[in-house]
């Protein structure tokens, strides 16, 4: 299962095709890319550790079936402290998974928050995946969100298996963000839903 590349029945999603929670500084398009150029000091992150609330990542979201998978390309291209980009899982403010690579600390790391009232995070650092491009992929079903990711055409690596709240509607979708600097531009490939993933492994 780890070099899983979706399925035949994955569909592509226009970009119109979804509501952002935060706009953007700039959003404009590309051929078939999107280019989103975050605001400065925006965050996704819940009390924990930091003490503070951040509800401002810019998410480009679409409802999701459940159970269903969401997959979102693009090109890490940034090296500044905190930026980041993947796909994000919503469904309000307190319930939510945000996962892709954030550059923390010199280098690039693949992981994901899970925000259950409170957020917590995982990393590994990936400095190979530097100025390649990387598609992360979530599947949700029953009680539980599976998170992977890969860079280029490498098979898939699996970064998370997360318990999220069963039945309970949701929306996702591409999003970045910039905590520490103002100019960060992110440029998405490809964004598609499709079926859950068969099986875990």
């Amino acid at each position: 299962m780890s070099d899983r590349a979706g399925t035949s029945d994955d569909a592509a999603q226009p970009w119109g095709a979804g509501t952002w929670t935060a706009a953007p500084a700039d959003v404009r398009g590309d051929g078939d890319d999107l280019l989103v150029t975050a605001v400065e000091g925006s965050d996704a992150w819940r009390h924990t550790s930091y003490g503070f609330v951040h509800d401002s990542a810019h998410a480009l979201l679409a409802p999701l079936a459940d159970p269903g998978a969401v997959e979102v390309t693009f090109d890490l291209d940034y090296d500044q402290q905190f930026d980041q980009a993947g796909l994000v899982l919503r469904a309000d403010a307190e319930t939510w998974v945000k996962a892709g690579v954030e550059f923390a600390d010199g280098a690039p790391s693949v992981g994901a928050v899970v925000t259950l009232g409170r957020s917590d995070w995982s990393v590994a650092p990936v400095p190979a995946w530097a100025g390649r491009r990387v598609t992360v992929r979530a599947s949700r079903s029953g009680d539980a969100v599976t998170v992977r990711a890969r860079v280029d055409d490498e098979p898939f690596q699996l970064v998370r298996v997360a318990p999220f709240p069963a039945g309970t509607p949701l929306q996702a979708g591409p999003y970045c963000c910039a905590p520490t600097r103002a100019g960060l531009v992110v440029r998405f490939r490809r964004w598609t839903t499709g079926p859950a993933d068969a099986a875990l492994h």
